[in-house]
């Protein structure tokens, strides 16, 4: 057992006792292996075992354990305690309503999600028989930046546009919708361009970038707001060129 120890602050929230969230200290034996959210399973498991947190696959992969660490959006199972030396403050994800201690309340990103279309719609139907919708490497590598997306919300909680504003789309769902309009495969663009043109689309966004910073899987979402920001503008401007009664 090491002989390091940490003063972890976890904001609680229980909505049956309490009025306001509010702040409970810990002292966490550490060692230079463990992670925030092997931190939090300790406190869990030895000193308080009502805390409420998400988690999963402990690898980085189910973007489960997205929360605040020292004010930073970070999945915990990816932040170690050594980085951390003294106090270590652990909350809720910003901009998203807590549903009890560390665990907020999705429904919001779920609507957005689902609004997207997060699944190929294929350009015309085919019967099994005549084998696969099938795509070159490079009509793969349009688009597989952005399918590394895992939902794990740390760009909203990054969003100053999003914590102003929770209609606006958001960097997660606009990179997980550039992601099926740049498949060769798909055939629903044109509806997903109506989301991003709306008054809650890709111009909402101010351009700060924060989302990419904290992304743990290199996606950029600020990338592809600004892409689709240049698409939005064409698709405006072309309506002007176009001669009536061209097809889209």
């Amino acid at each position: 057992m090491t002989d390091k120890t940490i003063h972890i602050e976890v904001l609680r929230y229980r909505p049956e006792l309490d009025q306001e969230p509010w702040l409970q200290g810990f002292d966490v034996p550490y060692s230079d292996d463990m992670s925030v959210l092997q931190g939090l399973q300790y406190i869990r498991d030895y000193l308080d075992g009502t805390l409420a947190f998400r988690w999963s696959c402990r690898q980085a992969i189910c973007g489960s354990c997205g929360m605040m660490v020292d004010g930073v959006p970070k999945l915990a199972c990816k932040t170690f305690l050594r980085d951390y030396p003294g106090t270590l403050r652990i909350e809720p994800l910003n901009h998203f309503p807590i549903e009890r201690d560390l665990v907020v309340v999705l429904d919001d990103f779920i609507d957005k999600l689902e609004s997207i279309t997060p699944y190929i719609v294929p350009k015309e139907d085919k019967p099994l028989s005549e084998g696969e919708y099938k795509q070159t490497p490079a009509q793969m590598d349009w688009y597989a930046q952005f399918s590394g997306c895992i939902n794990c919300l740390l760009c909203y909680a990054a969003c100053p546009q999003y914590g102003l504003n929770s209609d606006f789309l958001g960097p997660g769902a606009i990179a997980l919708l550039h992601r099926y309009n740049q498949d060769s495969r798909d055939g629903a663009s044109e509806q997903r361009m109506a989301l991003l043109a709306a008054q809650e689309g890709v111009f909402n966004c101010t351009a700060v970038g924060y989302c990419s910073e904290v992304c743990p899987k290199a996606v950029d979402p600020a990338n592809a707001v600004n892409l689709n920001k240049t698409e939005v503008a064409k698709d405006y401007f072309l309506r002007f060129v176009r001669p009536k009664g061209a097809c889209k």
